[in-house]
């Protein structure tokens, strides 16, 4: 018997049999039985998800000699012919190869003849968008008006490149990617039709590597059975062609949580030297990455995983943090892109992983920017709204009781005395300390003579503290000689701000 792969053997013939497209099919059903029959479908979706099939499924509906009828016989004249494509009622044309204006105006010719031997002649034209703009604007008068035998059936990947007047004229339905879970099932069929043994974990990685696409799906399916002996396992399918695996990625991970650059760098050695491609175990470490990151936000589906949570180790699922993850991803993603114009892509993979096994102390910006804005919080919530502590007077030990009156305070005090004493003010410009020693408030100089002038407006002093800091207090005047070098005499915030970043010395009254 003739070999058929396993896509065209396994290639549905009716509704109920298509995977994953159950709003289609619904709405096609429904449709039928309705006898709302449209002149012009569109199909649209990603490669392999059943829009061709759909397409000669609804051709058999329609021509079926009980139908139009959501559920067609397979078994009346023509049906075969149909489902293969060579039926003369149901022509099927390939865009990509017929794209000039000259074809189409053969159609519009073809089209004003009934067909030969069924009720409706039926154009499927694949891969539609492929037609010319001149071949779309030629077809337009006939989608629109067709003879009441016609339909057209367009099929494309790319639904963006289909002029809108074109969409606008036939009833549009959006193929999904196959769920990963359905794929494996119907996997699972076809390995069971052909007496095959299949491990799940191995219809799985399958599934999953054809990323929604059934056809992909058979078609990697067939390559794998070619090799397996009668029995699929995920274990054949690493060392035939060329995967790293679970387990040896868990191997990997960990000696990067462990920070042991050598580790995970002999790890690498040995998955090269068994023929895994540098771009194979990128892909695998961005994946591997990308799970933990899953895991660490809470998902556990095993269809997006592509394994149980469990399976990854427990010590790489808890030894990042989100940020460490997503630069991790990061950097393996930029390194994909460089691998094409790369010097060496070994060693590009080796830098790659040295970094890695430092993954463990990366911190992002935005975390040191929260760590600062705590740090800020927390100073701020230990120091009094009013006053900052000091741990020494001028002239004695440590005296716990005294405070600092900030510097914007003090400024707010100078400028309530400016607006009735402008001499005053100028004076307690030359104050060096501010002291508020529990309800006083001492006024410290360098100088006995600016001390002397404020004594004498003390009371007009008093009145200011007590307007700008809401409290009952007394004020003092003290008088206490300073060194010249000592530090303790610029107690201004900014000045010594700038004393610091400049490491110099004040100099100047």
């Amino acid at each position: 018997m003739q070999y058929e792969v396993t896509a065209t053997r396994r290639r549905p013939r009716t509704f109920d049999q298509l995977s994953g497209q159950e709003f289609v099919v619904a709405t096609l059903k429904n449709s039928l039985e309705r006898g709302q029959i449209a002149h012009a479908y569109l199909f649209s979706g990603p490669r392999g998800v059943g829009k061709t099939s759909a397409a000669r499924i609804l051709a058999q509906a329609l021509n079926c000699p009980s139908g139009p009828t959501a559920e067609p016989c397979t078994d009346y004249p023509g049906s075969d012919e149909i489902a293969r494509g060579e039926s003369m009622d149901v022509i099927e044309i390939d865009g990509a190869s017929n794209t000039s204006v000259n074809d189409v105006r053969e159609i519009k010719e073809e089209v004003l003849f009934a067909p030969s031997n069924a009720r409706y002649k039926i154009y499927i034209i694949d891969e539609v968008h492929m037609l010319s703009n001149s071949a779309f604007n030629a077809l337009l008068k006939t989608i629109e008006e067709p003879p009441p035998y016609i339909v057209f059936i367009f099929a494309t990947t790319e639904v963006h490149k289909v002029p809108a007047t074109i969409r606008s004229r036939c009833q549009q339905f959006n193929f999904r990617l196959i769920p990963i879970d359905v794929t494996k099932q119907r996997l699972a069929e076809a390995a069971a039709e052909l007496g095959i043994e299949a491990e799940d974990d191995a219809l799985f990685w399958i599934a999953k590597e054809a990323t929604g696409s059934l056809r992909d799906a058979y078609t990697l399916f067939d390559q794998v059975v070619s090799f397996s002996d009668g029995r699929i396992t995920l274990e054949i399918i690493r060392d035939k062609l060329g995967l790293m695996g679970l387990d040896r990625m868990n191997e990997l991970a960990e000696a990067c949580a462990a920070g042991d650059g050598a580790s995970a760098l002999a790890v690498a050695d040995q998955s090269l030297s068994r023929g895994i491609a540098v771009e194979q175990m990128v892909t695998e470490l961005c994946e591997y990455f990308r799970n933990l990151l899953f895991i660490q936000h809470g998902v556990t589906k095993e269809a997006i995983l592509g394994y149980p949570p469990e399976r990854f180790s427990e010590r790489a699922r808890t030894a990042f943090t989100q940020s460490q993850l997503e630069f991790a991803i990061g950097l393996l993603l930029g390194l994909y892109r460089d691998l094409r114009y790369s010097l060496n892509q070994r060693w590009e993979l080796e830098l790659a992983l040295s970094r890695l096994a430092a993954l463990g102390d990366y911190i992002a910006p935005s975390e040191i920017r929260k760590e600062i804005e705590a740090l800020r919080t927390g100073l701020k919530s230990e120091v009094p709204p009013k006053a900052r502590p000091e741990g020494a007077g001028f002239d004695g030990p440590a005296q716990a009781a005294v405070m600092l009156l900030d510097s914007e305070q003090v400024q707010q005090i100078i400028a309530v005395v400016k607006k009735h004493k402008l001499t005053l003010a100028s004076l307690l410009e030359k104050v060096v300390r501010w002291e508020l020693v529990d309800d006083r408030l001492e006024v410290v100089f360098d100088a006995e003579y600016p001390a002397q002038g404020v004594k004498d407006e003390l009371a007009t002093v008093n009145e200011a503290v007590q307007t700008v800091l809401d409290e009952p207090l007394t004020t003092a005047v003290r008088v206490v000689k300073l060194d010249e070098g000592d530090e303790r005499r610029h107690t201004d915030e900014r000045v010594e701000m700038v004393r610091k970043v400049f490491r110099g010395e004040i100099v100047g009254g």
